[in-house]
């Protein structure tokens, strides 16, 4: 299929037959090929847009190049209405006549997940229900291992320990009160 210029017409243009008469052209890229969606369309049309209120497409262009975006099937007719245009050709995925630097191909890498520490939730949950020495016991051994391990949790350990302190202190303070 061929990619023709915004003001070629009608069904065997529309289609990308070239009359014998026309010559060899080379083959477009496939891309050029590939069916547009309606967001395609309306990409085209707002570039066509930003062209007209820059004084650089004539109102009579404008409307030819409306009519035909609407009528586009393909990718390379949407390119064609916008080729000559700054912001043009649309975002689509034509090839490029520059190679595109391998420095841009290589994706970030992902953050790495850390684990939670399980003795820091467990810490947690001990001290929430009440039981105060486990809670401390465990809150310890897990921000050692966090520490050494790299862990996330650290949080739930603290809280573990602070709420399990809190927790002896007031049953502690329970029995001197009724040992009194």
């Amino acid at each position: 299929m061929s990619v023709q210029s915004w003001g070629e017409s009608g069904p065997a243009h529309r289609h990308g037959h070239q009359p014998a008469a026309a010559g060899w052209q080379p083959a477009p890229p496939p891309q050029a090929a590939m069916r547009a969606s309606h967001a395609d369309r309306d990409r085209t049309v707002d570039v066509l847009k930003a062209g007209f209120a820059e004084g650089r497409l004539s109102v009579q262009e404008y409307e030819q190049r409306h009519e035909a975006a609407a009528r586009a099937l393909t990718y390379g007719e949407l390119a064609a209405l916008v080729a000559d245009l700054p912001s043009g050709p649309m975002a689509a995925p034509l090839q490029s006549a520059q190679p595109v630097p391998a420095t841009f191909l290589v994706s970030p890498p992902l953050p790495q997940i850390r684990p939670t520490n399980v003795l820091a939730v467990v810490s947690l949950v001990c001290s929430l229900i009440g039981l105060s020495l486990p809670a401390v016991v465990t809150g310890h051994i897990a921000r050692s291992q966090i520490r050494e391990r790299g862990m996330d949790g650290d949080w739930a350990a603290v809280l573990g320990l602070v709420l399990g302190y809190l927790g002896s202190a007031f049953w502690t303070l329970m029995i001197l009160l009724a040992a009194a």
